[in-house]
């Protein structure tokens, strides 16, 4: 029998022959798991392995530290699938095309993240854990969640994943073109890959812009560049609340607040400015979590829309700029042509463009099974306008 549409998600489990039940809670969308069965200290890497392989979770009641170091066991087995002693491993067939070594690339990142997911723990309302050794994250949930409500279950992986979160907000990104710091929300993409931001802070603003849009603000990092740049006003939009409250909290912290009108729409504000910037995500892929929506954009849906509204939302003579990745064209996604197609289909013409080479650490890494992609990598921001007649 189906859950309710709406219905708050229940995971159940047996345990010392009593039936239980309690609130899953998935940030990736995961649903609950159908098998459950109870784990502790005494439970071996390779058991908890096999079992999470085949889709049965385990429920931890033993220590917290202990657990951690399980879910490193079976990140190690998850990135080593040894074949059984004595067994000649049979060799993995190289992919076709680039196409093809991304979706098995995606592919196998999705089974792991299943696989590691299957190690879950207990929160009572108040976020406390009732382990051993247990850390106090209630300030990371909070961030995340919101407030305490009801007891529930989640993977460990995802709580590491809220403390990271946490840790990367308290902390912040360094953004030099500010002299200051973006501190990202949990689920709200960080600001880590610099070479996109350096393209806004460097390239000339069209001549007479006091107004401009930021088109999915995310952080609100681009916003704040174009506001130190001398923009008198940016209006920055965004259809996540969660983004729109880390905007919200970095340009307080960096006192453009006063500036910067932040507006909760999908694309475009009312209007027409000079400057219209957009970051959209750089792949033409279906995600497989609400997180991954800032990096996947399936149908080019995102891409496509902004380059549609431009044209109704430039001012005479305005200019609107895309930042966009060229890894979606070395890998197959996406051609160049499409993309000049849909600038044209719009209305609009290239004014220019201004590249640059990613520093990012998988630009270099060999290991990548997506390397030679990476390491042709270009992102480019698109000087945009109306097309004449």
């Amino acid at each position: 029998m189906m859950a309710p549409q709406g219905a708050t998600p229940q995971i159940h489990w047996t345990e010392n022959g009593v039936e239980h039940s309690a609130r899953w809670r998935s940030e990736s969308g995961m649903a609950p798991p159908k098998r459950v069965v109870i784990a502790d200290d005494r439970t071996t890497a390779d058991v908890a392995y096999r079992l999470a392989c085949e889709g049965t979770a385990l429920l931890w009641r033993g220590d917290f530290q202990n657990a951690r170091q399980l879910l490193q066991a079976l990140a190690r087995r998850a990135d080593h699938k040894h074949s059984k002693p004595g067994k000649k491993a049979k060799p993995a067939k190289p992919p076709a095309n680039p196409t093809e070594a991304f979706h098995l690339h995606r592919q196998a990142q999705s089974q792991r993240a299943r696989t590691l997911a299957m190690l879950l723990i207990p929160f009572e309302a108040d976020y406390t854990i009732p382990l051993r050794r247990a850390p106090e994250v209630q300030l990371a949930c909070n961030e995340a969640y919101g407030r305490g409500e009801e007891p529930f279950i989640a993977s460990l992986r995802e709580l590491l994943g809220l403390i990271g979160a946490h840790e990367w907000r308290r902390t912040g990104v360094e953004i030099p073109a500010l002299e200051g710091r973006i501190h990202p929300h949990y689920g709200v993409f960080s600001p880590v890959r610099g070479e996109y931001v350096e393209l806004v802070a460097s390239t000339p603003l069209p001549k007479g812009a006091t107004l401009g849009f930021d088109i999915g603000t995310g952080t609100g990092v681009l916003s704040a560049v174009l506001a130190k740049r001398g923009l008198a006003r940016v209006i920055a939009t965004d259809q996540d609340p969660r983004a729109l409250r880390c905007a919200r909290e970095n340009l307080a912290r960096l006192d453009l607040d006063g500036t910067v009108e932040l507006l909760e729409a999908d694309l475009f504000p009312q209007g027409r400015a000079l400057l219209v910037v957009c970051n959209p995500p750089w792949l033409p892929a279906r995600p497989s979590s609400p997180i991954e929506y800032a990096i996947y954009d399936p149908d080019s849906r995102m891409l496509r829309g902004f380059l549609n509204g431009l044209a109704e939302h430039l001012a005479p003579g305005g200019e609107g700029w895309l930042i966009l990745s060229d890894l979606a064209e070395h890998l197959g996604l996406r051609t160049r042509d499409e993309l000049l197609g849909w600038i044209a289909a719009a209305g609009l013409a290239v004014l220019g463009r201004n590249d640059i080479k990613p520093v990012h650490p998988r630009a270099a890494d060999a290991s990548d099974p997506l390397h030679a992609a990476r390491a042709a990598e270009l992102t480019s921001l698109w000087r945009l306008g109306a097309a004449t007649a």
